[in-house]
């Protein structure tokens, strides 16, 4: 509370007043990422005669204090938002006779238990008969579940077991050590008692689909309401992307979807599994939000938490290729949102990071990382592929340094960053290894190791795209590296190609129920399989109970990872066109790249404002386009 002492109420009121409105400036400006300076003693003086304060001096100082404490008693304040949302439809009821009402669950409700004790969904067990029901929340969320109870006659709390899923087939499993389900990173098979006419809130974390039994014999349960708790940040989609092709469109929402899902307290891997913070993962999160959302603090929170976590020689997460993906962001972040005192604060660590990456590489300019060597699960037995994955990221991270350490006056580093980076290229050029080789067939890993190897300039970009990345389609992409595949394509100039691969197998998982990209994808799994959405029908595979590879068999699959939404930034880049230039966006250069669409339109954040954008391919092939920047933008074709 708050105690207010004056000569009047009038005054007292006065006093609260310019306290609550001042502490709402304040925390508005927290909530961006600022920290107020406050107010000098001669600021305040300066109020005195402007408002009429002359008996108010000592205690506006007071007040002005007072705001500062309240941090105290909230050491974390959540950003996210609730939001309850009802199912959209009843996919499967076990016992069905032993249950009525159901459709009264479907109705949007308002949470609050009640004496009216109408239109409830009744489940009555038996000895023999445990009526149960599975909801379809009708989209990806991350959260919990709220369930609202009637009166049945029996005061005695009813136990339920709840199980969440991500797919209709997850929700109905067991836990069997087997099938890859468990309660691991987050509670999905559980049992719970609920209260005689309340409210229960529980669970968290990713699901679309929820599953409750009645386990108790001869037991009614009524339920009024049954919501999911749906928690995410509230910011616009500042950034868009439309063409004449649905699929396209749907594609470039999911991915933003999914990464706008993971973009909780911090930015995570998948909401349902790790819940993590794994720094492979962010960069194409980051520039996903860099293209959607533009500035969110989700980011640099997350960078600094694995930085602060991660003392040197340690690698981040204990691969040495994440601790470059670090720096690469921060090459990216800088360019995208141009914040040099953020860069400045990264001095120490990025300095050390550097030193410590030179001195893996050897004398000949081949890397020599240690740790866990690593680019993505599919290449993960792949290892010339993943020796010259690390070459090429090497070579990268000596790039991003040299430009890093120049904005930040570090030139000695600058010039060993670029120093080793020609050592490295040369080396990799003296090697001339090439993916696949002349005398063998594509293998899982081979498209990874050609799509870096590209980018790092040390394979030719059209050799890459006709030799190894366009062979066979979407056939070889991974859900991780498959950016980076469509990037190298892109510098080939093949992206007619590219558009179709982004078709083909990210909208493959869209064709069997997907609402957000998954952690892996493989075209072979599709012949005769199930839809996600559904219960599997009889002769039909399971493609998520029975799929899966590594750390993600079976039911342990996330079917919400943000390092698959790719194709989102990837489209606004190179079809809309959009290229950060100089740091900050200060210029950029639209390049639209329209393959076989008609036209293309969209938005794209940058810390002045939005950049507004059309191109119409005219009847010649000729492309018209309409540009709409703010004046602190320089556009260049």
């Amino acid at each position: 509370g708050i105690l207010a002492v004056g000569e009047d109420l009038i005054e007292c009121f006065d006093a609260i007043d310019t306290l609550s409105k001042s502490a709402q400036i304040y925390f508005s400006a927290r909530m961006t990422g600022y920290e107020p300076e406050g107010m000098t003693d001669q600021q305040l003086d300066d109020l005195v005669p402007a408002f009429g304060l002359s008996s108010m001096r000592n205690k506006l100082i007071i007040l002005f204090i007072g705001i500062g404490s309240f941090t105290l008693f909230a050491q974390q304040r959540d950003h996210r938002t609730r939001e309850y949302i009802a199912p959209v439809r009843i996919v499967w009821q076990q016992n069905s006779s032993r249950i009525t009402g159901a459709n009264h669950l479907l109705v949007q409700g308002n949470g609050q238990s009640d004496l009216a004790n109408n239109r409830l969904c009744v489940l009555k067990s038996t000895p023999t008969e445990h009526p149960a029901l599975l909801l379809d929340f009708g989209k990806e969320l991350q959260g919990g579940l709220q369930l609202v109870t009637g009166m049945p006659p029996s005061h005695d709390p009813v136990s339920v077991r709840v199980r969440f899923g991500e797919s209709v087939s997850e929700a109905m499993c067991e836990i069997d050590g087997a099938n890859g389900a468990s309660n691991d990173h987050a509670m999905r098979d559980f049992v719970v008692s609920l209260p005689w006419l309340g409210v229960q809130e529980i669970g968290n974390s990713g699901f679309r689909f929820v599953r409750i039994d009645v386990l108790g014999d001869s037991t009614e349960l009524q339920l009024k309401e049954v919501r999911a708790i749906s928690t995410f940040r509230d910011i616009p989609y500042l950034g868009s992307f439309r063409c004449n092709d649905e699929r396209l469109n749907r594609i470039w929402k999911t991915g933003a979807y999914t990464v706008h899902l993971n973009m909780q307290e911090y930015l995570w891997d998948g909401v349902k599994r790790d819940r993590l913070v794994w720094v492979g993962d962010l960069h194409p999160e980051v520039m996903t939000v860099s293209t959607v959302f533009g500035y969110n603090e989700v980011v640099p929170k997350s960078l600094d938490l694995i930085r602060d976590i991660t003392p040197l020689p340690s690698w981040m997460n204990g691969i040495s290729s994440y601790s470059i993906w670090w720096l690469l962001i921060q090459r990216d972040w800088y360019y995208y949102q141009g914040n040099l005192a953020y860069l400045q604060e990264q001095r120490s660590y990025m300095t050390a990071l550097l030193r410590h990456l030179i001195s893996k590489v050897d004398p000949s300019g081949q890397e020599r990382l240690d740790g866990n060597r690593f680019l993505d699960w599919p290449s993960s037995e792949n290892t010339p592929a993943i020796d010259a994955g690390l070459q090429s990221l090497m070579i990268q991270a000596m790039r991003a340094g040299e430009e890093l350490c120049t904005v930040l006056g570090e030139d000695a580093l600058a010039s060993e960053c670029r120093m080793v980076a020609s050592k490295a290229i040369e080396f990799s050029l003296r090697k001339k290894s090439r993916f696949p080789s002349e005398k063998d067939r594509i293998t899982p890993g081979d498209k990874q190791a050609a799509a870096l190897m590209a980018l790092a300039g040390i394979m030719d970009a059209k050799e890459a795209n006709e030799r190894c990345l366009a062979v066979d389609g979407a056939k070889g992409f991974s859900t991780f590296y498959g950016y980076y595949m469509l990037r190298a394509m892109a510098l080939a100039g093949n992206y007619q190609g590219a558009l179709d691969v982004i078709r083909t197998y990210w909208g493959a998982m869209l064709d069997v129920g997907a609402t957000t990209f998954w952690e892996d994808f493989n075209m072979e799994w599709l012949p005769d399989a199930g839809r996600i959405d559904e219960l599997v029908p009889a002769g039909k595979k399971d493609i998520h109970g029975d799929y899966g590879a590594y750390c993600y068999q079976g039911f342990r699959h996330s079917l919400c990872h943000g390092w698959a939404s790719g194709p989102t930034s990837w489209l606004s880049e190179y079809v809309l066109g959009v290229q950060v230039v100089e740091p900050g966006c200060r210029t950029v250069r639209i390049i639209p790249h329209l393959g076989d669409l008609e036209w293309v339109e969209g938005t794209f954040p940058t810390p002045y404002g939005v950049i507004e954008i059309r191109h119409e391919k005219g009847a010649d092939g000729k492309v018209i386009s309409h540009i709409n920047a703010p004046e602190e933008i320089r556009v260049t074709p």
